[in-house]
């Protein structure tokens, strides 16, 4: 062992926010330990500078030997685990499990309830460290790294509260437009029973086209909860919508006359073809004792919340839900945001609190929900 490394292991261990000062030694770190799936100078540079991050270094008498990176997820009480490296100037000291501590206090005062993480199928030290930590299974994903191994996907409840099961086990599905998210969460609700139709584009499209309110706050139309009941209706399940007004919804997300009398028009017949069909309406606002008696009752519910407390942006998106506690509401979302991958779309937990405030959509507060079953 040379000198550099009895010293470094006989240093005094801390850490440290990440800063542009760290930014060459976190590139010579990576591409001394890691082979493929690096994180380049570029990256590296946009997480120094991101709102969304807790970014922390670790110093042995001021080198760099280690980092670690958490996302947290707007909107939500999930934090992810992106990566994590130690030097092995310093192994056998336990830093690893001291720095995975670290960021799990820290993502805890940034008031996240999860972490979440993915290791390779072949790294079984990390594997056995995480389960060690109170990490659990809750999935796989294949082909993830770019020699195509599979990653184990776990996750931790970093709050005091007992781990989550999920209640509902849909598949999830990634909507393929910007503008179809009523239709992915429809699909994904309706395959959690047998004998529903397979989820692709062509039937997300379909859908789309059966239940598009035309205009919306801005390029295509979204789709209208009457519009979904009746795609769901037609496919053989029961339907129930929940909606807080009985004006004609979406009317006040544009500006031009012209296409708020299209939407109006698109409303009304909306509504006259779900009574015709079936589709049972009430006025009323749903509720998260509402949601959680008709998931009780084996039926799925889809929601309408506004994207703001995510992404900045006042826009209408539709989600579903997979689990209620007395904590957190799960929901599968269609969208998978920029930098994320589909991992963090599946069961986010959403903080009743904050999920209260989501499904207000625009200056009326629209709440609308769907209910469906066999």
């Amino acid at each position: 062992m040379s000198n550099t490394a009895v010293k470094t292991q006989q240093a005094e261990i801390h850490f440290a926010a990440a800063t542009e000062a760290h930014l060459d030694a976190l590139v010579e770190l990576e591409n001394a330990l890691f082979t493929v799936d690096r994180i380049h100078r570029r990256s590296f540079k946009r997480w120094l500078k991101s709102h969304d991050t807790l970014f922390q270094v670790v110093l042995a008498d001021e080198q760099l030997v280690g980092y670690g990176l958490v996302l947290c997820n707007r909107g939500t009480k999930l934090a992810r685990l992106y990566s994590i490296a130690v030097s092995p100037q310093v192994q056998g000291r336990g830093i690893g499990a001291r720095l995975i501590e670290h960021l799990e206090q820290l993502a805890l005062d940034q008031q996240r309830l999860f972490m979440r993480l993915e290791v390779a199928r072949s790294n079984s030290a990390a594997y056995q460290l995480y389960l060690k930590m109170g990490y659990r299974v809750f999935g796989e994903y294949h082909d993830y790294y770019e020699n195509h191994e599979d990653a184990i996907r776990m996750q931790k409840t970093i709050y005091t509260a007992p781990a989550n099961e999920i209640a509902r086990a849909l598949p999830w599905y990634q909507q393929t437009t910007e503008f179809t998210c009523g239709p992915a969460s429809l699909m994904m609700a309706m395959n959690g029973y047998e004998g529903a139709p397979k989820a692709s584009q062509e039937l997300e499209l379909d859908i789309w086209r059966e239940a598009t309110t035309i205009f919306m706050t801005s390029g295509h139309g979204g789709t209208h909860p009457f519009g979904l009941a009746i795609s769901a209706r037609r496919r053989g399940f029961n339907v129930n919508v929940l909606v807080n007004t009985e004006k004609p919804l979406f009317v006040d997300g544009v500006r031009s006359a012209h296409k708020k009398e299209i939407i109006q028009s698109v409303h009304e017949r909306f509504l006259e073809t779900a009574q015709a069909e079936g589709v049972n309406i009430q006025y009323e606002t749903p509720t998260l004792a509402g949601i959680t008696e008709a998931m009780n009752r084996g039926e799925t519910v889809l929601v309408l919340i506004s994207t703001y407390r995510m992404d900045k942006k006042k826009t209408p998106h539709w989600v579903v839900v997979t689990h209620v506690n007395d904590r957190c509401i799960f929901v599968h979302d269609p969208d998978v945001s920029d930098d994320l991958l589909p991992v963090d779309s599946q069961h986010v937990p959403i903080a009743l609190e904050d999920f209260d405030k989501m499904t207000a959509f625009g200056k009326e507060k629209l709440r609308t929900a769907i209910v469906i079953g066999r």
